[in-house]
């Protein structure tokens, strides 16, 4: 006789057997799923990740250029004092408080500045004096190139008809002066007045916390990259404060031999020109365009065609001389950047800054390579940045 508690449980196992073997059927599947279902989360957190970088670096560009006065006088600053914490520095190793010491770096600055400005002012008091007789010369250039333009429009006419003309119309001209352009920007000169009186304060106290200021920054790492952030940032001390002693050497330089060749050439007020035309050369790319403005605009009426293409000779000559021998050997080994980058950089910098970008452009992109260097996972685009 069958025992019927036997029987279901043959039945229950019976049942449960094609259970088994469609589960295990069903196992891959589940497994697919889940691998499809991971890479697909993998590729929306991808995305999200990229559209939060996209907005994260769209919000920094906005803030840095709408705070671009703000960064520019920090980033002076910090320049400037780079270059004034050896003399700091020698000053406490002769006993002399840091606090101290930094004030007299910093009264010692002003009074350069001071020198230079009136030195400056009085060369431009004295050109100013003889304008008259040079207005006179450059007023007769410019009649003899008007002369020239009517020669040509009057030839222009005689092919082309000449347009009707409406009596009725009425044309309006709004006089330029100086006086009205100093009112429309009163509150553009204002803000950068202010700004500006803010440098020496800065200089101050960052030469005169230097320490505290280069430790703390240290601190904010964690522990395994602190001994990494202290040597990136002596890097970029080191850096930034050649780069300003070697332009000032070759600015000098540049200044000396532009006032030489000035004066051999025979150029009003070579000694002032050749200073303007060596420091402006420095400017990356533009420099020796805005180089040869000074002596081209001055020795208008006193150059002739010769003494015209040696002016330009010589400042291309020297700005190629300093750009091509100069930088390599006083730079070089500071900055090791190739010449994409700093184009890009250039570009860059000088769209967002204006033209204290393009003064910035060279120190912010060494100091942005010596970061990637020293971080492993930056370390492909140092090297894409670098020579």
């Amino acid at each position: 006789m069958a025992d019927p508690l036997m029987d279901d449980i043959d039945l229950q196992a019976a049942q449960r057997q094609p259970r088994v073997a469609s589960e295990g059927a069903a196992v891959p599947l589940a497994g697919a799923e889940k691998a499809d279902l991971r890479e697909e989360r993998y590729r929306s957190q991808r995305i999200q990740t990229g559209a939060l970088v996209i907005l994260a670096t769209a919000a920094v560009l906005s803030l840095m250029y709408i705070a671009k006065l703000i960064l520019v006088v920090v980033l002076a600053s910090v320049l400037i004092a780079f270059v004034l914490a050896p003399v700091v520095d020698a000053l406490t190793n002769l006993q002399v408080p840091r606090p101290f010491a930094a004030f007299l770096a910093v009264f010692l600055l002003l009074i350069m500045v001071a020198t230079v400005a009136y030195l400056s002012y009085a060369r431009a008091l004295d050109f100013l004096s003889q304008m008259p007789e040079y207005r006179i010369r450059v007023q007769h250039i410019l009649y003899e190139i008007r002369l020239q333009a009517e020669r040509f429009e009057r030839t222009t006419e005689t092919v082309l008809p000449p347009e009707p003309e409406d009596k009725n119309a009425i044309t309006i001209r709004e006089r330029n002066s100086l006086g009205n352009f100093i009112t429309r920007n009163m509150s553009t000169f204002s803000e950068t007045a202010l700004a500006i009186s803010f440098v020496p304060f800065l200089i101050y106290f960052m030469l005169s916390w230097q320490d505290h200021v280069r430790a703390s920054s240290v601190m904010l790492f964690q522990m395994k990259n602190r001994n990494t952030a202290y040597l990136t940032l002596g890097l970029i001390a080191a850096m930034i404060r050649s780069f300003i002693v070697g332009n000032v050497m070759i600015g000098l330089f540049l200044s000396a031999a532009s006032t030489a060749a000035f004066g051999l050439i025979g150029l009003p007020y070579f000694y002032f020109l050749g200073v303007i035309s060596g420091f402006l050369s420095l400017i990356p790319y533009l420099g020796v365009i805005l180089a040869i403005l000074p002596p081209v605009i001055v020795g208008l009426g006193y150059l002739t065609t010769g003494t015209f293409i040696l002016a330009c000779l010589a400042v291309i000559g020297l700005h190629l001389f300093a750009m091509n021998v100069l930088y390599p050997m006083v730079l070089g080994k500071r900055l090791q950047l190739n010449p994409l980058a700093v184009t890009l950089a250039l570009l860059f910098w000088g769209w967002l800054w204006g033209a204290m970008g393009l003064l910035l452009a060279v120190p912010l992109t060494g100091a942005l390579k010596i970061i990637c260097d020293n971080i492993g996972r930056l370390k492909p685009f140092g090297a894409w940045m670098g020579e």
